[in-house]
């Protein structure tokens, strides 16, 4: 199973991390990543610390654990290339719906487009 079906058919829940230039971490919930055509993934942010953190810092790491009993699922290593904001692919691919003002309140939302640059299973290395 290629990782675009993978996320699309598994549930689970999601952690982005990354870290500032001076390599502060952090990590924050988020849902699973968008698979785009060219092979890169995209995650839809709004403008908080992971967000501040990508701007000094391109780095990023996904881990990914699997709904069910025991430890699977994965870990992706991730490369910010490019950030969108209020364009029509961000639109296209959000999964929640806000109304104007909910969305209003929470603030901008940025789609940052990452290369894969690594993907090991959630425990252990190959």
């Amino acid at each position: 199973m290629n990782l675009a079906d993978y996320f699309e058919k598994t549930q689970g829940t999601g952690v982005l991390s990354t870290a500032d230039k001076d390599g502060k971490v952090n990590a924050a919930v988020y849902s699973r990543p968008h698979f785009l055509e060219d092979g890169t993934v995209a995650m839809i942010m709004r403008d908080r610390l992971s967000h501040a953190n990508l701007q000094s810092n391109p780095y990023a790491a996904y881990l990914f654990i699997e709904k069910g009993p025991g430890y699977q699922g994965k870990r992706l290593y991730l490369v910010k290339i490019r950030e969108e904001e209020k364009s029509e692919l961000l639109v296209k691919l959000r999964r929640r719906q806000l109304t104007p003002e909910e969305d209003a309140e929470k603030g901008t939302m940025f789609l940052v487009i990452f290369e894969i640059d690594k993907v090991l299973p959630l425990i252990g290395a190959k």
